[in-house]
């Protein structure tokens, strides 16, 4: 028997289909194998920064039943996928099954009768058809080491980086927040932009827009100056609507044939970003839908930076745009990769059999599918020809009634011939087809408008966008796109407002604190260089040790002199002086909770005053004008996660809760506590759900999981509480035997 090990288990369904019983199948489901949470286990820094790996969590069953198969196979075949960190699980996964060396008393002779294992190859295939994995099975090799090696350095790396710099920003922020070496330079792109959008001061300005008609046809010019100031407005709206309406003339007309060519095939990248635009996928849902239909053989790989088709797939896009469209349309190309190290696969992302237009098991799977398929097909069609008209016209011929107001003009275009538009329609967008017209002929004006606006600052960045960035400024691989989106927003660090990534009060200070202290390592040339250098390692330019070595010696250096020198952030700046303190009157400072900025007293923790950055009082601790029975401190109102409560100010030193009469007669059960003999047994609601206490909490702490019933434990004396159907009470008390009557009973 061989066996076939491959990550995912709709992977492993769709292989056997191809392989029969010559082979058993096996999916390790993903990672086998990681770092070590702490830091101080994970890695071995003074060794060379050797890693040490354990069974992930969860993996151990996988584990054992692969090593189990692998006992009774004569043949071992890794079939992850062909990037680095598919090379990096096979590498585990050899590693999980390589035996261990024998072990034998001082003196004594090894066996000469011990079992050879299993040889363990190694194979790749760009596509999950039948055909790419039988042909993958007979050009089997050995493990890539340097791609292995350049995986492994990137881990390492990101945790060195997010393992030092979150522990700063825990110490100098606030507790739970992170940073990484590839997320925090995209942070620091969102805010950017947001500064600059901060920083815009807008300027008004109109837009004068006349409709006209030639020939029955209506269509709308535009002047061609945008006036800031009103007077000039209402000149403009004057003159060109006083003037008689059959005075408007046709001034200039220009038409012009242009081609518009295809665009490549998809990459990883360019996927997620017309997926954003088109369909309102984020880059990791697009990615989950991808690797669906990778698994199931309907594309070819989808983590790739190449734009590289086989002969074979050429061979059939050149067939099915004959057969469907004609050979007119049919114009073979290549292009070239804009990434100087696309060699993470061999070719773009594509259909693996394009006489299959639609595909999928669901409607999302469908659309990307279709995409996938329009791009693939449209790559290798002719150009789309269209003719570009502009018409310029004014209220007259006459050269002197001209100069009075601004020309007004409008762009449309014609298609003359589709090409590629024909298989990717929704590319050609919004076409405005003008009527044939000529120089000096007239036009009939219905009516003539402004519309005041204001200039725009820059757009936030869309997920799109963001990866077109990230892209163009060499930060982060295909595989990274996605990751570092959802980490940006799992952390809270953005959100999506209309697709748009907005930077939240915890990112903005975030990103903030690492530029002032941290730029240089989250700079754009040194992230898109330190990528660099983990291709080098995977084309084996460089040394593993060596790249790690280089970087980690100056940064934790850098992290140790921030961390002495670098003040905590306690607050974030004064707030406005017209915002007071709500309880005491006294100023205020901004601060960051865990639900961004707000308004503190400055006398905290005396004082717990606060307010919203609108200015808004926050639900916070109100005194009362009570004071506590236990140390004389003042009582206050707080609101708890059930609801609101009176206790002590100076809390936790002193514990004491005020009791609501009311409420506790209404959720009292009437049975007297046995304990103390004062309060009676209460019904409360805490993490866990209902549970009973007395009412004289806390100076009783007794407390029960069960309604009581009111009688007590002829065994022991507790309290009895509701049980089950078979046994309708038990006792309270775990260490009475009582407590579990079905032992009883079996006794």
């Amino acid at each position: 028997m061989k066996l076939l090990i491959v990550e995912s288990p709709a992977k492993a369904k769709t292989i056997s289909k191809y392989l029969g019983g010559k082979y058993e199948v096996k999916a390790s489901v993903g990672h086998v194998r990681d770092l070590p949470k702490s830091n101080k286990k994970a890695i071995d820094i003074e060794a060379g920064f050797v890693p040490h790996y354990e069974i992930s969590k969860g993996k151990e069953k996988v584990v054992n039943e692969i090593r189990e198969l692998a006992k009774k196979a004569e043949e071992i075949i890794l079939a992850t996928d062909e990037d680095r960190e598919g090379e990096a699980i096979a590498w585990h996964i050899a590693e999980l099954l390589a035996p261990e060396p024998e072990k034998t008393k001082p003196g004594k002779a090894k066996s000469k009768n011990k079992t050879l294992a299993p040889k363990i190859l190694r194979v790749t295939y760009n596509e999950i058809t039948e055909e790419a994995i039988k042909e993958a099975l007979k050009n089997p090799r050995e493990i890539d080491q340097n791609l292995r090696r350049a995986q492994e350095a990137r881990r390492v790396l990101d945790r060195l980086v997010g393992y030092d710099l979150s522990g700063l920003i825990w110490k100098k922020v606030r507790y739970g927040l992170s940073a990484g070496r590839v997320q925090s330079p995209a942070l620091r792109i969102i805010m950017e932009r947001e500064r600059e959008i901060r920083a815009f001061i807008p300027e008004k300005f109109w837009v004068i827009t006349a409709n006209v008609a030639a020939k029955s046809q209506e269509f709308t010019l535009i002047c061609s100056e945008e006036p800031r100031d009103e007077k000039q407005v209402e000149r403009i709206l004057k003159i060109g609507g006083e003037t008689q309406k059959n005075d408007w003339r046709i001034l200039d007309l220009s038409e012009t044939e242009v081609k518009r060519s295809p665009r490549a095939p998809f990459i990883t990248s360019t996927l997620q970003q017309t997926a954003s635009s088109r369909l309102g996928f984020p880059p990791s849902r697009t990615m989950g839908i991808a690797q669906k239909l990778y698994e199931v053989g309907l594309i070819t790989y989808m983590r790739t930076d190449s734009t590289n088709l086989s002969k074979l797939a050429l061979g059939q896009i050149f067939g099915t745009i004959e057969k469907k469209f004609g050979k007119e349309y049919l114009s073979p190309r290549t292009y070239s990769s804009k990434s100087k190290n696309a060699q993470e696969a061999h070719e773009a992302i594509r259909p693996t059999h394009m006489n299959t237009e639609g595909a999928g098991a669901n409607d999302e799977q469908q659309k990307l599918y279709r995409l996938i398929w329009q791009r693939t097909l449209a790559s290798q069609m002719s150009d789309a020809k269209m003719l570009r008209s502009k018409i310029t016209a004014n209220v007259s011929d006459d050269p002197k009634l001209n100069a009075a107001i601004p020309d007004f003009a409008i762009t449309g275009q014609r298609v003359l011939f589709p090409g590629w538009l024909s298989a990717d329609p929704e590319a050609r967008g919004e076409d405005v087809e003008l009527p044939k017209v000529s120089v000096g002929e007239k036009l009939k004006l219905l009516e003539i408008n402004s519309e005041g606006k204001e200039t725009q600052p820059p757009p936030r960045y869309s997920e799109a966008g963001l990866v077109k960035e990230l892209e163009k400024r060499g930060i982060g691989r295909p595989s990274t796109y996605a990751s570092i989106i959802k980490t940006l927003d799992d952390r809270g660090y953005v959100e999506k407002i209309n697709k748009a990534l907005v930077p939240t009060d915890t990112g903005d200070v975030v990103s903030s604190f690492l530029e002032a202290n941290f730029s240089t390592y989250i700079s754009d040339s040194f992230t898109a260089e330190m990528e660099d250098e983990l291709d080098d390692i995977a084309s084996g330019k460089r040394q593993y040790d060596k790249t790690l070595k280089d970087f980690y010696t100056p940064f934790i250096k850098d992290v140790k002199i921030k961390d002495k020198m670098t003040e905590k952030i306690t607050n974030l700046g004064a707030a406005p002086d017209e915002f007071k303190c709500p309880l005491c009157g006294g100023a205020m400072i901004i601060k960051l909770g865990k639900n961004g900025k707000f308004m503190s007293c400055s006398r905290f923790p005396e004082c717990t005053g606060a307010r919203t950055i609108e200015g808004k009082e926050l639900a916070g601790p109100k005194i009362t004008g009570e004071k506590c029975p236990l140390d004389g401190g003042d009582l206050v109102l707080r609101e708890g996660k059930f609801g609101q409560f009176i206790s002590c100010a100076n809390y936790p030193k002193c514990k004491y809760i005020k009791k609501d009469a009311e409420l506790e007669k209404q959720n009292s059960t009437g049975v007297e506590c046995p304990v103390c003999k004062k309060g009676f047994m209460v019904e409360r609601r805490g993490k866990f759900g209902l549970f009973y206490s007395c009412s004289n909490y806390p100076q009783c702490k007794n407390a029960i999981k069960a309604k009581p019933t009111g009688r007590l434990c002829e065994m022991c004396g507790s309290l009895m509480m509701e049980g089950t159907k078979t046994i309708p009470e038990r006792c309270s008390n775990k260490n009475c035997a009582n407590h579990n009557p079905h032992k009883l009973l079996k006794a």
